[in-house]
């Protein structure tokens, strides 16, 4: 597949740097991989396309505290508890229209947003008993976010998304929007069966959500952000959220061109482990199906730490009014531009969310994690580029 265009990426360099004496000259030193030492930062190892798989991190393997305890956790984060990971390897971003496009032109697939909308899907996602609607109302599309002329009571999302006929991936607003001058943003409007579908043709998979985790935190144990503690470090923004200080949420301005939205992958500074967006810009489909409680069974179940979570059975999720407490959910994480300190904090490594996965929505996007043998060389110069 090729390189996202546009987007900052890391070079390997794998070498340490030493000054020759002879004319000035640098000389480089190839370093063995090691495993991780205590207390020491992390190694970023971004994969060549060669012997390593292209355009990915490398996440080595260890044990964290997942969830939080912290003031801003929700329940459905808390406790934190020890989890000891694998090692794999992850994409360097969010996967991108350009890099879905490509996957779509070579295999003709059609996303869900596409195709009429199965009822049988929908229904298990609403109160029993509502009847099947007329098939001239079953029509492809998917939920977009519109926002509100002025405020609203925050308690009703419906007043700022709608169902909009039309909306795909190639128009994540609907018909008259495009991604042909943003083809290095990340790849929204796909559901998590869309998600599935592109990680079998790239030879990939969706992380789990421990993984996920994991990867998000950098190295950083229990730090509110995937950056550390402060959210603007020296007033600098690292993410990609709602700015309250220009907006109400969720009031969009037509000065402004309408709803927010994403921006290129890469555009933030990446984290301990060289992964860019972890947070903010746009849901990441994980494996996982969603309990809201999944945390507090992990914590009194298991002996920690917990190996290699798979996640729960089944899903569980009482907090929407209106739908099943058992429909199917899978997790989503990392929050999205909508996310903002009004309304939606899950710009942070802990946060999550269940989300039907038969429903594309303009936030959500993915990345993938591909299970390949380590680096056998590590880098101590690290060189950006765009």
């Amino acid at each position: 597949m090729p390189s996202t265009k546009g987007r900052r990426r890391l070079v390997l360099t794998c070498a340490a740097l030493g000054l020759a004496l002879g004319g000035g000259a640098m000389a480089w030193l190839v370093l063995p991989q090691a495993g991780p030492v205590e207390g020491a930062p992390p190694v970023v190892v971004i994969g060549d396309g060669i012997s390593t798989p292209e355009g990915m991190a490398w996440v080595p393997p260890g044990t964290f505290l997942m969830g939080s305890d912290s003031r801003l956790a929700q329940p459905n984060e808390q406790p934190a508890h020890p989890v000891r990971v694998k090692g794999f390897w992850m994409d360097a971003t969010h996967v991108t229209n350009d890099q879905f496009a490509e996957f779509v032109r070579q295999t003709g697939y059609v996303t869900t947003a596409e195709r009429k909308p199965d009822w049988e899907t929908i229904r298990v996602q609403l109160p029993p008993g509502i009847p099947r609607p007329p098939d001239d109302v079953l029509v492809p599309g998917a939920m977009v976010f519109v926002g509100t002329s002025g405020p609203v009571n925050l308690a009703d999302y419906s007043q700022w998304w709608r169902y909009v006929p039309g909306a795909t991936w190639r128009q994540p607003r609907g018909p008259g929007s495009g991604i042909e001058d943003i083809g290095d943003h990340p790849v929204v409007q796909v559901s998590y069966v869309d998600a599935l579908a592109y990680a079998e043709w790239a030879g990939k998979r969706l992380p789990t959500e421990a993984e996920w985790e994991y990867a998000a935190r950098g190295g950083l144990e229990q730090a509110t952000f995937v950056w550390g503690d402060e959210l603007m470090p020296d007033g600098v923004r690292q993410a990609n959220y709602w700015d309250t200080k220009q907006s109400v949420f969720p009031v969009v301005s037509p000065e402004a061109g309408g709803a927010a939205g994403t921006q290129a992958a890469g555009t933030f500074p990446p984290n301990g482990y060289g992964l860019y967006d972890m947070t903010g810009n746009a849901w990441q489909w994980v494996s996982d199906w969603y309990r809201a409680d999944y945390f507090s069974m992990q914590a009194a179940a298991k002996k920690p730490p917990i190996d290699n979570p798979r996640g729960p059975d089944d899903s569980f999720d009482p907090s929407e009014p209106g739908v099943p407490a058992g429909a199917p959910k899978r997790v989503i994480r990392g929050g999205s531009f909508l996310c903002n300190e009004s309304y939606c904090l899950s710009y942070r490594p802990s946060a999550r969310r269940g989300s039907d996965p038969y429903s594309p929505m303009s936030h959500v996007g993915f990345r993938l994690v591909k299970d390949a043998p380590p680096p056998q060389k590590v880098t101590t110069a690290l060189a950006l580029s765009r």
